[in-house]
């Protein structure tokens, strides 16, 4: 994919390996000498090499890496990590080569190794922790850095959407990075005394070996419900990449939401010990969640647990599933050694009261103390219109259980009309098109069906099969389909007026659309708020109204 490929961060300060010891810590083939060979990194792109580091070539879906280890060498790489079949195309860029039998198996203990972030040598690594699931998982992670935060200690995040060292931010490339920036990563946050990290991982990461080489301190399940099943063969093969996350090679403990039947499935299966909690009052679990109040700029819920500990806060997100992401990492923090107590006080200081919007006070009209967690979570469920005119959201959901969640959350602060504005994924899971269809359908009273990432596949193929299957299911909805989405964001304001809600799920955060291969630059955010201006309403403007 061309163009606006985000940075890889690495750390400024790298400590020199001898190569030589990397091949007899390993015991690995070597072709060619290493004598006086230092490295100090490690990627699988030639076109990211940094002079001293180790290239990795590995066999793609088209290509063996090892064919660019020329262009590797031209940029300053020293060696060469690959297979047997990468051996011949590697010789030529005269590096010494190291063989292995499956390089990106290896990948994560030699990255771990190169920039020492492996467990069993590293002692001043940040505290780790780990979430993944379906839905939830972005959520979840920046709620769980909003509430380290909050506790007072400098942080870290790999998620969908951005990579944060403390202040720094940059955007994301994939949910989990590839083994070798990720322990990059590490070893950056470490040079940036980062003492805890939220980590967004996906079931592709899992397969991939992309978290090879780290243990999370605590590590968390969300829900799995239907989704990649072009990666996948069945919602079974879908689970079982999840579950080593629960294994002693990835995680010390675990928190399992039990709000699917697959939360059973992850304590049964599981290998380390493993905590539960859930919303629902008759499902037996160690951690209970309880809906106190829905308003339109927070949730508020009561978290129950052993012992009769207890806490009530808010999150300033909408819907009973953002609550839940919220206590889930709420329990995270107390599996990671954080007392109850502690996370209850640093939600009561230092945050932004809601008096304001709720009327809240105590005697004598003061604003009364209030649990609130404070999080910015860009691209999920964030509204960008202004007090007047239609609200407009703007989610990443792509996935027929988000829709579901999202467009219920939606509906319970509009007291007109739904517009549901959505594409799908070209190149991607194709199962789940029809139920996203139904479902939008279902949730909304007007439906816009508009292009998303493309990709390779026919845009207008994409739009025929979720219009088709919203209509064989609800007949008399209003729909329309429209193309491309900047046209279609501005037909689905035109259709609505004050008290009205336009839902536009899909592109989130992301800065740009994948049509044919090409990144183009595009953000739903900027383009929703453009034409609710063209409408004569004022928007927002951004994220630093949008943080409570």
């Amino acid at each position: 994919m061309s163009a606006r490929i985000p940075p890889v961060l690495r750390p400024e300060h790298p400590t020199p390996r001898a190569v030589a010891e990397l091949a007899n810590a390993f015991g690995l083939r070597v072709v060619g000498s290493l004598d006086a060979v230092e490295t100090t990194g490690v990627t699988l792109s030639a076109a990211e090499v940094q002079p001293g580091d180790l290239f990795v070539g590995v066999h793609g879906a088209n290509r063996h890496g090892a064919q660019f280890a020329t262009e590797a060498a031209e940029r300053g790489a020293v060696a060469v990590l690959t297979d047997a079949d990468g051996v011949a195309l590697a010789e030529p860029s005269g590096l010494p080569v190291l063989v292995v039998d499956d390089p990106r198996a290896a990948l994560g203990d030699v990255s771990a190794w190169v920039y020492r972030t492996h467990p069993d040598e590293a002692t001043d690594l940040p505290q780790l922790f780990a979430v993944t699931g379906t839905n939830g998982k972005t959520s979840t992670s920046y709620i769980l850095e909003g509430i380290l935060k909050q506790l007072g200690l400098v942080t870290g995040l790999s998620s969908t959407a951005e990579r944060h060292i403390g202040t720094l931010s940059v955007t994301s490339r994939l949910t989990t990075p590839e083994a070798s920036e990720m322990h990059a990563l590490l070893a950056r946050m470490r040079e940036s005394e980062v003492r805890a990290v939220a980590v967004e991982v996906s079931a592709q990461a899992l397969s991939r070996h992309r978290v090879d080489g780290i243990v999370f301190d605590v590590a968390a399940f969300t829900n799995l419900s239907h989704d990649h099943l072009d990666d996948y063969a069945d919602m079974e093969e879908y689970y079982r990449a999840k579950l080593p996350l629960f294994e002693p090679e990835h995680a010390r403990r675990g928190v399992v939401s039990l709000d699917t039947d697959w939360g059973h499935r992850v304590v049964q299966d599981s290998r380390i010990p493993v905590t539960t909690i859930t919303v629902h009052p008759d499902v037996e679990a160690e951690w209970h969640v309880d809906i106190v109040e829905a308003h339109a700029a927070y949730t508020e819920f009561r978290l129950t647990g052993p012992e009769d500990r207890e806490l009530t806060t808010r999150v300033p997100l909408i819907g009973w599933h953002m609550a839940a992401n919220a206590a889930l990492a709420i329990v995270m923090l107390v599996e990671g050694g954080f007392e109850l107590g502690t996370i209850a006080h640093a939600l009561e200081s230092n945050h932004r009261h809601y008096a304001d919007e709720d009327g809240d006070r105590g005697d004598h009209g003061q604003q009364r103390t209030v649990s609130a967690i404070e999080c910015y979570l860009p691209g999920r469920t964030e509204r960008v219109s202004g007090d007047r005119g239609p609200s407009v959201y703007v989610d990443f959901g792509h996935s027929p259980d988000a829709f579901e969640n999202t467009l219920a959350a939606v509906r319970q602060f509009t007291p007109g009309k739904v517009l549901m504005l959505f594409g799908a994924d070209g190149d991607r899971d194709k199962t789940k098109r029809a139920d996203m269809a139904r479902i939008a359908a279902a949730g909304s009273d007007i439906l816009v069906v508009t292009d998303h990432h493309p990709r390779f596949e026919d845009a207008a193929s994409i739009r025929k099969t979720l219009v088709d299957a919203a209509r064989a299911a609800y007949p008399e909805h209003e729909i329309h389909e429209v193309s491309p989405p900047e046209a279609a964001i501005r037909t689905a304001v035109g259709l609505l007026s004050e008290g009205d809600s336009i839902l536009w799920a899909g592109p989130g955060h992301q800065d740009y659309r994948d049509i044919q291969g090409v990144r183009t630059p595009y953000s739903a955010r900027d383009e929703a708020r453009q034409a609710l201006r063209e409408a004569g309403w004022e928007p927002n403007s951004g994220p630093a109204e949008d943080v409570r």
